[in-house]
């Protein structure tokens, strides 16, 4: 199947009023194991790679996100390529020519005049190089170095300042802060579902949700049903694979060859995508 859009897949979810996962990969086998769980949950899906990933492999975008691509290409679901939580305009300006259809700039952190500053500019940039920017308004917390908790007073996103957002930067989809955190690796959040239908009715635009790994199915799926439509899930991918590299290990110390416990991994991160993707079937 060819490489799909996110601008495509978010607006399928939101015409038929479902939800889009989208799993942020950091390895080629993270990559190949969510274009394996999609095909067996017959669902599409999108693959992200964040700003720390791209770090990660020395600050180095293209040699990934080329690699990842082609995965897609080859899918048996459509799947899309997206660049996530970009703070760094040098390279949200690569994404185009390294294969993103789209990419989330997050300026989440900073005061509002500030935020709508910066990613008024971001989603000028993007849409003029045919990009579909995703922004954030609120505070999802769980990010690194950063203390603030999702649960802290004033973080959560304001439905009157997040249409005020919206029109003023231009965004094409908006994350927001309703009560989930990154990085948990217990899914034991509660969302607060009524915030989220007062955000789906007020903003004109597909709502994001961020942190969600540590968020139980029915809470999902309540979420979807409030008007969430892109859910984003990462740790729980990395949670699965860290998981069957320690028991694969752990049962043959021996062991040298990575191949032998990456590919348990890559198994483990396919059954998560695949049961991720059919719990959100709502």
């Amino acid at each position: 199947m060819p490489l799909t859009s996110t601008r495509d897949l978010v607006a399928r979810a939101t015409v038929d009023g479902r939800s889009i996962a989208a799993f942020n990969v950091i390895t080629l086998e993270h990559a190949e194991a969510v274009v394996d769980g999609a095909a067996a949950a017959g669902r599409p899906a999108i693959l992200q790679i964040s700003e720390n990933a791209v770090r990660y492999h020395q600050d180095r975008v293209t040699p990934l996100a080329r690699a990842v691509a082609e995965l897609a290409r080859g899918a048996r679901t459509g799947v899309a390529l997206h660049l996530d939580h970009v703070t760094d305009m040098t390279l949200l300006r690569q994404a185009a020519d390294a294969g993103f259809s789209s990419a989330m700039y997050d300026a989440g952190a900073l005061p509002f005049a500030e935020n709508v500053e910066a990613t008024t500019a971001a989603a000028r940039w993007a849409h003029g190089e045919g990009l579909w920017l995703e922004a954030e308004l609120g505070y999802v917390g769980g990010k690194p170095d950063a203390p603030a908790s999702a649960h802290a007073e004033g973080v959560r996103t304001d439905p009157e300042e997040a249409v005020d957002y919206v029109r003023r930067t231009g965004v094409d989809a908006l994350a927001v802060a309703v009560g989930s955190s990154h990085a948990m690796t217990e899914r034991s959040a509660s969302l607060d579902h009524a915030l989220i239908g007062r955000l789906r009715q007020a903003v004109p635009v597909p709502l994001v949700l961020h942190g969600s790994s540590g968020v139980p199915d029915e809470e999902l799926r309540r979420a979807v049903r409030a008007g969430m439509t892109k859910i984003n899930i990462g740790t729980a991918l990395n949670v699965a694979f860290t998981e069957a590299v320690r028991g694969s290990l752990a049962g043959a110390p021996a062991v040298t060859d990575p191949r032998k416990y990456l590919a348990p991994a890559r198994e483990a991160v396919a059954a998560a995508v695949r049961d991720l993707l059919l719990a959100l079937d709502v």
